[in-house]
């Protein structure tokens, strides 16, 4: 029920943080020294966040309550109150309402609830660490093409050459949003030619395991990790599904329909947009099981170790990859697919199978519609057949093609 100021004052602390609900996300935060703290639980982009509304008794329950309303019309309105704060409170550090990273952060705000999760943290997390330290204190109209320049060859200079070119297209959309506004009268990354400050982009495929045998190895390899056995999990079911690094880490078990045995992903976490499905195979419905006793009772099927809410880490498979011995050049998460399209098309499957599995997008928008179901009886028995073939794999036994099985 609601909390009460009379029930606030009588709340005594104890030896560890406890939380008191009042309504709506508000609850107070009561720490072993005595200290009352209001929180208010919310969620944005269908992730679980908290936002700090101050100290009891400073800030009354009536005010908690009202800054708690305040956030949620925020909420109704497409905006998150954590991130509205953050450009606010760079206001209130100095910078004018018009700097690089007030606006970017604006800019960020209004674009990120259309964009993958994943797409949505590298743009905010490359900004956080590539354009804010260097720009963000600027007035966005009294910034200069050498001011940006600046920004993208101190990134070069680590040798992130493909996250250079990235940046530089972020800050060009933070310009081209403030023209719009009518903040600044131009946009300056017009102004740089990359190639004239970078060097050509080294176009490469993500690095993976094709060879039949190589890949038995890597299979017996990831039997034997012995780290996390959420990362031992996640490995086993990448190579049997084989989706994008950011479509599985960022698997949810409402996504899974075991008496159909299949995940189907949503659109807003697929790179093209369009709703996927991934027919599960025995052996991946065994591996969801498994890990099922352990996460089962959250929302993502592989959490981060650090908790709070939040899936397993990008980084999360590659190290567990270097861990069992091959160098980035060697296997990457990415990679798994690589594996996959090599063997599949070397084992005579249909072209046309294959390329919807891997959800290589249908680039015409009204048959996209569509689309995720194509082939699907087709795409069933080839992925049992896949999870058949590197069980082979794995034994060391011989293998076979297996063209003209799937018709």
């Amino acid at each position: 029920m609601p909390l009460t100021d009379t029930a606030i004052r009588r709340v005594k602390p104890v030896a560890k943080p406890f939380r008191i609900a009042d309504s709506a996300g508000l609850y107070l935060e009561v720490s072993p020294s005595g200290g009352k703290l209001w929180r208010f639980k919310y969620r944005f982009d269908r992730k679980q966040k908290l936002l700090a509304l101050g100290v009891y008794p400073e800030i009354s329950l009536a005010s908690a309550r009202q800054r708690r309303d305040e956030a949620r019309k925020l909420l109704a309105s497409g905006t998150d109150p954590g991130e509205q704060r953050k450009a606010a409170k760079a206001a209130r550090d100095g910078l004018a309402a018009n700097t690089f990273e007030v606006i970017g952060r604006e800019w960020y705000a209004k674009v990120a609830p259309s964009l993958a999760d994943t797409t949505k943290e590298k743009i905010i997390r490359r900004l956080e660490v590539d354009a804010f330290p260097v720009i963000g204190n600027r007035p966005i109209a009294s910034l200069a093409a050498t001011d940006l320049i600046r920004v993208i060859e101190r990134i070069e200079q680590r040798g992130s050459v493909d996250i250079a070119r990235r940046v530089h297209n972020y800050i060009g959309r933070i310009f081209r949003y403030a023209v719009g506004r009518g903040l600044t009268s131009r946009d300056p990354s017009r102004d740089i030619e990359l190639k004239d400050i970078l060097p050509p982009a080294d176009v490469r495929h993500h690095a993976s395991v094709t060879d039949p045998k190589e890949v038995g190895g890597l299979l017996r390899a990831i039997e034997g990790f012995t780290g996390a056995f959420t990362t031992r999990c996640a490995l086993r079911l990448g190579v049997l599904v084989f989706v994008r690094p950011g479509e599985l880490r960022h698997a949810e078990w409402v996504e899974f329909d075991f008496e159909k045995a299949e995940w189907r992903i949503p659109a807003d976490k697929m790179k093209m947009k369009e709703q996927h499905i991934v027919p599960l195979s025995a052996q991946a419905v065994a591996v969801l099981r498994e890990i099922q006793s352990l996460t089962g009772r959250g929302r993502y099927v592989f959490p981060s170790e650090r908790g709070g809410g939040r899936p397993m880490s990008e980084n999360t498979v590659n190290a567990a990859l270097r861990r069992l011995g091959y160098a980035k050049n060697e296997m990457t998460g990415h990679g798994f697919r690589s594996t996959a399209s090599t063997l599949l098309h070397e084992l005579g499957l249909p072209h046309a199978v294959i390329e919807r599995q891997l959800a290589h997008g249908e680039r015409n928008k009204v048959s996209a519609a569509y689309n995720f179901a194509e082939h699907l009886p087709e795409r069933r028995k080839m992925m049992q057949q896949w999870a058949d073939y590197l069980d082979k794999l794995k034994t060391g036994a011989e293998v076979i093609p297996l063209h003209g099985q799937t018709a």
